[in-house]
């Protein structure tokens, strides 16, 4: 006896009467429509595996919907969600995505402004700030001093480094 992988002969195949099972639709994305036969009480996740055959999607990415509602409980059956002989199924894809990223908003005190991207960036205190508070001395950063401090000994050991000496006596 030959094996084959379609699901019109597992569905023709099956060894019940024409009177415990029924024909159903499923009408995929591209509008292409599906008819399946199978029992009443067939679960979901034995509906979608039989559909990833017939389609060559991972069970996974299919979503089934009946009636406005998305059939997702894997353990309850057609009958559960009132599906009936001659039914339509609508086969979906799931939605990639979600919300867009949030505002970075300023963080000084009680600003509600939006942070300026890059330039409002605090390399000190990890802060995000607007126009108006992006330096240093305007949202009063923590490290500022300290900063002040390392600024000015790099500037005076430049100036030292490029100081020409003269030499009296020539």
């Amino acid at each position: 006896m030959s094996r084959s992988n379609s699901i019109s002969s597992v569905s023709s195949t099956c060894s019940l009467p024409d009177s415990e099972t029924m024909q159903i639709f499923v009408k995929n994305i591209a509008g292409d429509t599906i008819p399946l036969s199978i029992p009443p009480n067939t679960s979901i996740s034995t509906l979608r595996s039989l559909l990833a055959l017939r389609t060559n999607l991972p069970s996974s990415e299919l979503r089934l919907v009946f009636a406005g509602k998305h059939l997702s409980a894997s353990e309850s059956t057609l009958a559960d969600y009132s599906i009936v002989r001659d039914s339509t199924l609508h086969l979906a894809l799931p939605i990639r995505g979600g919300m867009p990223p949030k505002k970075i908003r300023c963080s000084f005190k009680n600003c509600r402004d939006a942070a300026q991207r890059i330039v409002g960036d605090c390399g000190f205190c990890e802060g995000h700030f607007c126009g108006k508070h992006r330096l240093l001395e305007d949202h009063k950063c923590e490290g500022l001093e300290d900063c002040k401090k390392e600024s000015h000994e790099r500037n005076a050991d430049k100036l030292n480094s490029e100081r020409t000496v003269a030499i009296k006596g020539i």
